[in-house]
């Protein structure tokens, strides 16, 4: 007879897979104070906008080539203009949602909800082991910066994401 703990993923497992499959794709638009710009042609050094301080420094924009399961939502789904064309974020990429979807989610009024929980077969779709390019913006610390009109959550650390999972 085995444990019932045999064969499952452990809290730091967990943990690493997420960071690891975080980002945004190429051509996903972010908010910047000189404007709209694709993320791949951000780079350290240039300011973005966030919803914590308003504004926070790019340290570092990381590429990297990855096989995860993915998240395609339509536009509109989350939102009047959110986000504001389709858009497809690694399953493990964590928006702030404030709506009913939070609250249901989470009993809370707002949250970061990684975009596997908001799946729901029609306007959010699940594609498994799609291989991507992605880019992770490093800021000072994980702030909510915008992308495509969606709250999204800016590169984690696995102590950030100990804090908010």
């Amino acid at each position: 007879m085995k444990p019932k703990t045999v064969g499952r993923e452990g809290v730091a497992e967990r943990l690493a897979r997420e960071i690891a499959s975080t980002g945004l794709m190429a051509g996903s638009i972010v908010m910047t104070l000189d404007g709209e710009m694709p993320v791949e042609a951000l780079a350290a050094g240039d300011r973005i906008i966030t919803r914590e301080t308003g504004m926070a420094v790019i340290r570092d924009i990381r590429r990297k080539d990855i096989t995860c399961d993915m998240v395609a939502i339509m536009a509109g789904s989350l939102g009047h203009t959110r986000p504001e064309r389709d858009v497809t974020l690694p399953a493990d990429q964590r928006l702030l949602i404030r709506d009913w979807r939070a609250e249901a989610l989470t009993g809370q009024k707002q949250a970061l909800i990684p975009a596997r929980d908001l799946v729901d077969g029609e306007f959010l779709r699940l594609q498994r082991d799609v291989t991507v390019t992605l880019y992770e913006v490093e800021l000072e610390r994980a702030q909510v910066i915008y992308a495509d009109g969606l709250e999204v959550v800016s590169h984690i650390t696995a102590e950030e994401l100990a804090r908010v999972a």
